[in-house]
């Protein structure tokens, strides 16, 4: 099940709280003594900024898998360390990421140190918004495992937030890759909780199984797996990045929103609850892909009215970060998430992103 640390960080002992999620991360991640050691000093590094120049934020700490490779080959996993804030935010980022600068208004002692150690790192920061920063600690980059092709040229990232600071979330998400193909899912477990949350860790565990085949037919194997447990909203879009086609078929309140350059539209789901009450027909909407678009699904935690704002999503972000900022314009201290709240977010890669 998805275990997922929410620390809010508003004194010093949670600074504590947040090295010791990371600790605990890293041991499901299977990161030996030294990477362990990265983790925890990069969660304190972070929580430390978040106290002393953002007036406070939360950390979110979890372990993310990448998109099952060809021939079943299954990337290492990484402990993933969120940050978000309504603070000040940062006038200038590249001053803040050198090691040593420092200020009294704005997020910075710390972020060059968290840059160099992290496997990935990648912040968003906008003056009187807040910060984002995401950090991603797991294998050497020696022991990676990439995939060449059009297929190998798309990443996806997620932020999850538990209702409540509760242990598990209900929500969970996943990528997987065949060939040309790239399918992301998101599932909301019917409620919150651990009953919740082992609806949607069905889903996950089943999409690992249906990368060859059309959404459609991925969910109706998906009903099947979820069969005996609470079912779960979901959302699947698969990008045949080949023909340059994207294809969703989604059931329940998943939110699902595509950039087509520069603007948004909504993809629509159909009524109903995989694994219980999923409709008879399902129905697939296409459209194009291309290197200008983006995906964003999201459970129902954000508000119904949420909306992107012109630079939700940049090029060069990460989708990580792209999902945390979705999550911190749509919520604010005196307005938290009201529901487990999943976003993930499918994206091309730049062509000079290593």
């Amino acid at each position: 099940m998805p275990r997922v640390w929410d620390v809010p960080v508003h004194d010093s002992t949670r600074v504590r709280d947040a090295r010791v999620a990371a600790e605990h991360a890293a041991a499901l991640a299977g990161l030996d003594e030294q990477r362990t050691s990265t983790a925890a000093l990069v969660a304190t590094e972070l929580a430390t900024n978040l106290l002393k120049h953002a007036g406070g934020g939360q950390v979110l700490v979890d372990v993310v898998a990448p998109a099952v490779l060809a021939a079943g080959r299954v990337g290492p996993r990484h402990v993933q360390i969120a940050t978000i804030d309504h603070g000040p935010g940062i006038t200038d980022v590249s001053a803040a990421l050198r090691d040593g600068f420092t200020t009294t208004r704005s997020l910075g002692a710390g972020l060059g140190t968290c840059a160099r150690l992290a496997d990935d790192f990648d912040l968003h920061s906008v003056p009187g918004r807040g910060t984002v920063v995401v950090a991603r600690v797991g294998a050497v980059p020696e022991a990676r495992v990439t995939e060449s092709g059009p297929a190998g040229r798309l990443r996806a990232g997620a932020v999850n937030v538990p209702f409540g600071g509760a242990e598990y979330s209900g929500d969970a998400w996943a990528w997987v890759r065949d060939g040309d193909l790239v399918t992301l899912m998101l599932a909301d477990g019917l409620g919150h909780g651990p009953e919740a949350a082992r609806a949607s860790t069905a889903a996950v565990e089943a999409l690992r199984a249906c990368a060859h085949v059309a959404p459609a037919e991925a969910v109706r194997r998906l009903d099947r797996a979820l069969a005996g447990t609470r079912g779960a909203a979901v959302a699947v879009a698969q990008v045949d990045t080949r023909a340059g086609a994207l294809t969703f078929t989604g059931v329940g309140n998943i939110g699902a929103r595509l950039c087509e350059g520069g603007t948004w539209r909504h993809l629509v789901s159909r009524p109903g609850i995989v694994g219980t009450h999923r409709p008879t027909t399902l129905r697939q909407e296409e459209t194009t892909w291309a290197e200008d678009r983006v995906l964003v699904l999201h459970s129902d935690g954000l508000p119904s009215r949420w909306s992107p704002t012109s630079d939700t999503y940049r090029a060069a972000t990460d989708p990580a970060v792209t999902a945390a900022v979705t999550i911190r314009d749509a919520s604010s201290p005196a307005r938290p998430v009201r529901d487990d709240t999943a976003v993930a977010v499918l994206a091309p890669t730049p062509p000079d992103h290593p």
